[in-house]
């Protein structure tokens, strides 16, 4: 093959070292034929064949393949001939050839037959359309590699961008991420176009009809805005926020982004997203942002309050006062026990309802047969039942966690009070919890023991100390007020209350 580097030592040497085709082809190794190549153009030329490389064992069902990919084009889209289907079939018709050499030639074929899909361009009017998609990526979540779910809204004028991580792709994830993003946005858009997802769509009809999830139009009715769903398997037809899928997941989420929540990750996402406001995209006469800031007021203004993102259940209490949801099982007080409760599930948090009461809220748990218990939920029956401390599961996994000092709290209590009366007082310091923060509390406890004041009223007042210090108060200086001076307090004369009791005064 001709390469560029020799091309040009021929040219070279022919018309600058003026050297003749012959020598040129002593010189440098070539016929004569490759030398008139290169003195013809200094562009390489493209090797092409001739003639057909001879396939002797393929060759006589060269004919036969391309009859059955022709067929491909009547038959249903999951049942269609394989390269490998093809190849058992001529296998017993007498191919005696390898399948790698029939599926190189059903791919040549194939390549060839294949159009390039050209798409119209689109232009969009501000705050007139947002495309809505999921995505995956990985990150870093309390040190374990976890994978979450990226909602994604794209502003279509502006093509200013939201991304939200959730744990699950369920449908109060998916409304959470429009509130949020209608949020970020300022408003929300006049129609927004989404693929047949189920937390939108129950069943797809003929065309573009839908029978659409009643939740959703609830949904839609509060934000008022329009939808669009995609013809399905026509992903293309929302390719902007496509494309922000894929863009948000290599520059938002390369290296894997570290934190220790959900929520201080939703931080890290929501601060890059409003960071591309200054980046210009190729091809527009504008930064996102002030395509955004032109956008803005044509969005429809936002609602009064925010929808309720939550799916909700009626839930039954079980003996060991708790509720059901998803599998797993949640604590409710005991002093609110209700044989039938509402549950609110939230994407990050379970609410438990008495009568559109708030009695118990916990973090949503995304494994399956769980536990999910708050100790302080069990106090009330601890008091009742203190014999019951030691073998409480609620009480074990709290101490597995809580301040050395709380040991120290019980051990003394435990050898002062008779009995149980020293775990009942323990149970009742562990119910203020209810009231003040943990860490404030473990410092009254310690200073309370160094006090000898280790009862709930002792603990008490000392977390209420820590809580209302005693403020310093300076003496008033009067030397700049001379007129002041003579007014003060002047210490008693305690011998007149000696004279009043001897009765010297009259």
């Amino acid at each position: 093959m001709l390469t560029v580097d020799k091309q040009e030592q021929i040219r070279r040497a022919y018309f600058i070292e003026e050297k003749s085709i012959r020598a040129i082809c002593s010189d440098l190794h070539c016929a004569a034929k490759t030398v008139r190549k290169a003195l013809a153009s200094a562009e390489p030329v493209a090797y092409t064949l001739q003639t057909p490389r001879p396939a002797p064992v393929l060759g006589p069902y060269h004919e036969r393949i391309g009859a059955l990919l022709a067929e491909n084009a009547t038959l249903p889209r999951k049942q269609r001939y394989t390269a490998h289907r093809i190849y058992v079939l001529l296998q017993a018709e007498g191919y005696a050839g390898a399948e790698s050499t029939l599926r190189g030639y059903v791919a040549q074929l194939r390549a060839a037959q294949r159009r390039q899909a050209v798409y119209l361009p689109l232009e969009f009017e501000p705050g007139q359309d947002a495309q809505v998609d999921w995505g995956e990526a990985e990150v870093i979540l309390q040190g374990q590699a976890v994978t979450v779910q990226l909602f994604v809204m794209r502003l279509c004028y502006s093509r200013r961008t939201f991304v939200m991580a959730f744990p699950a792709q369920t449908q109060e994830a998916f409304f959470a991420g429009h509130v949020a993003a209608f949020a970020f946005f300022g408003g929300v858009p006049q129609r927004l176009s989404y693929d047949n997802l189920k937390a939108a769509v129950q069943r797809v009809l003929q065309g573009h009809t839908r029978q659409e999830q009643d939740r959703f139009v609830i949904f839609r009715s509060h934000y008022l805005f329009e939808s669009f769903f995609c013809t399905v398997g026509q992903g293309h037809e929302k390719g902007g926020v496509e494309s922000a899928v894929g863009y948000s997941r290599r520059n938002f989420c390369v290296p894997r982004p570290e934190a220790p929540s959900y929520a201080a990750l939703n931080a890290q996402l929501q601060a890059l997203c409003a960071a591309e406001d200054s980046r210009q995209v190729t091809g527009q006469p504008q930064t996102i942002g002030a395509a955004w800031t032109q956008e803005r007021p044509h969005l429809r203004s936002l609602p009064a309050h925010a929808f309720d993102c939550c799916v909700m259940r009626n839930v039954v209490l079980n003996p060991y006062g708790q509720v059901t949801f998803a599998t797993n099982r949640y604590s409710v007080p005991a002093e609110e026990a209700q044989r039938q409760l509402t549950l609110k599930a939230y994407p990050f948090e379970i609410v438990i309802l008495n009568a559109n009461r708030e009695i118990a809220r916990h973090p949503r748990c995304y494994a399956r047969e769980q536990i999910i218990l708050d100790p302080l939920h069990y106090l009330s029956l601890l008091e009742q039942r203190p014999g019951a401390f030691a073998y409480a599961q609620p009480l074990r996994q709290w101490r597995a966690t809580w301040p050395p000092i709380y040991e120290r709290l019980l051990a003394h209590l435990q050898a002062r009070e008779p009995g149980n009366t020293g775990v009942v007082e323990f149970v009742r310091i562990l119910g203020l919890h209810r009231q003040y923060p943990a860490d404030l509390l473990a410092q009254a406890v310690e200073a309370a023991l160094a006090h000898d004041c280790a009862h709930l009223a002792g603990v008490t007042l000392l977390v209420q100390q820590l809580l209302h210090p005693t403020p310093n108060i300076a003496p008033v200086d009067l030397r700049d007020q001379p007129a002041l001076q003579a007014l003060a307090v002047h210490p008693p004369d305690l011998q007149t209350y000696d004279q009043l009791l001897s009765g010297g005064i009259s």
